[in-house]
């Protein structure tokens, strides 16, 4: 007996982090990265979900394939819901996570509520263009400090509500991350959809 043929995806992304954590979140389908060639649009839009869209619909189109992007950040309640949609370039165009996450903890610093939030919007688009978008969120509080070693962005001050334990995105197995991340929740939301074959 055969089995229904797997659905090949291209990933709008060209973070090696983000693709590693999709592949290990999305079984039965075979994830491919961007290719060099393709231009996707800048993360202009107002919500995470507008972004996600935005780059799966240019990578649809220009490889013919079923796309999915996710656009995700972290929203300080102290802050507004600062930095947001602008999370990866927070502290510059050019920044690195270390600069980005330095001057979070400087700003939440000046406030009286450590509160954050991961928010994470995947943007599915089919082989006959047929769209679907999913959002999860994780919730949390910012360390004083970064501890850990794993993860990216944010991860080594990002310290989870659901554990309960005080230790950071960054000190948690990838197991245990996928569990509770705002992109694993985004993930297996989507997963039925991208799943089914063509």
């Amino acid at each position: 007996m055969t089995g229904r043929p797997r659905r090949t995806i291209v990933v709008a992304t060209r973070n090696e982090h983000k693709l590693a954590e999709l592949g290990e979140i999305l079984a039965g389908v075979d994830l491919v990265p961007l290719p060099a060639e393709v231009e996707l649009p800048p993360e202009d839009g107002n919500t995470f979900a507008a972004n996600a869209l935005g780059k799966a619909r240019a990578a649809r189109e220009q490889t013919g394939l079923a796309a999915i992007a996710d656009d995700s950040g972290i929203a300080a309640a102290g802050l507004g819901g600062r930095p947001g949609v602008r999370s990866a370039r927070y502290a510059g165009e050019d920044a690195t996570d270390e600069e980005n996450l330095a001057l979070l903890l400087e700003e939440v610093a000046a406030t009286a509520d450590r509160s954050v939030a991961y928010v994470c919007a995947i943007a599915f688009v089919a082989e006959d263009g047929a769209e679907t978008v999913r959002e999860g969120r994780c919730e949390g509080t910012l360390a004083e400090q970064p501890r850990g070693t794993g993860g990216f962005g944010y991860d080594p001050a990002f310290v989870p509500s659901d554990l309960n334990d005080g230790r950071t995105m960054a000190e948690l197995s990838a197991a245990e991350k996928h569990a509770i991340s705002h992109r694993g929740r985004a993930a297996r939301a989507i997963a039925p959809i991208v799943a089914v074959a063509e």
